[in-house]
């Protein structure tokens, strides 16, 4: 069985001052269609949660073989677009689903793969990608166990409360991939100044 990778992009992108994260230009695209690239080349199973009226960020999606989800209660955080995954997932043949933030441009599909390959070999455990310090990051990987304890999360606080219950595995990659999201236009500009020192 595979595991599913969900890109959570139902966000309001507030700390960027009227501009909007996730249609950052990266190779010449959004970095949200970049990042929904690089997953569907690591997974067949692919979901993007996005806000209702969000026209925009589901436009540069455009044609891709990957699942749009509407998250009407997108204004609650993290935890609307992660039980919208837990329940999309539950209906797919995975043993896991991948957690990954569409605005983190250093995170590749290889690495996406890495993080696939090395879960299955602890399938019952978490997995979280680090940075080469073991200073948590992202991607994470849940389990098919945890998909239930997915649909009571609640809030914006993401998984953390439940990876702190399931704590998970650390994944090294390298450099500051595993860091680097890009929430600001000051994030932007110093990550395109110097993408590796983000």
């Amino acid at each position: 069985m595979a595991c599913a990778i969900l890109l959570p992009a139902a966000g309001a992108s507030r700390r960027m001052r009227g501009a909007d994260k996730l249609l950052e230009p990266v190779e010449g695209r959004a970095v949200l269609r970049v990042i929904a690239e690089r997953a569907l080349a690591a997974s067949p199973h692919v979901a993007v949660t996005l806000r209702p009226e969000d026209r925009a960020r589901r436009d540069t999606l455009g044609a891709l073989p990957l699942t749009c989800m509407s998250v009407p209660e997108a204004a609650e955080g993290m935890a609307a677009s992660l039980r919208a995954g837990a329940g999309w997932a539950i209906g797919l043949n995975v043993t896991a689903l991948m957690i990954a933030l569409p605005d983190m441009p250093d995170i590749t599909t290889q690495d996406m793969r890495a993080l696939i390959t090395d879960q299955q070999r602890h399938p019952a455990q978490p997995l979280r990608a680090c940075d080469p310090q073991l200073t948590p990051g992202h991607p994470t990987i849940l389990p098919r166990a945890l998909f239930p304890e997915m649909l009571a999360l609640s809030g914006d606080t993401g998984a953390r409360n439940l990876l702190r219950a399931h704590p998970p595995r650390l994944h090294p990659l390298p450099g500051r991939r595993a860091l680097a999201d890009l929430d600001t236009p000051e994030d932007w500009a110093k990550w395109r100044a110097d993408p590796s020192g983000a």
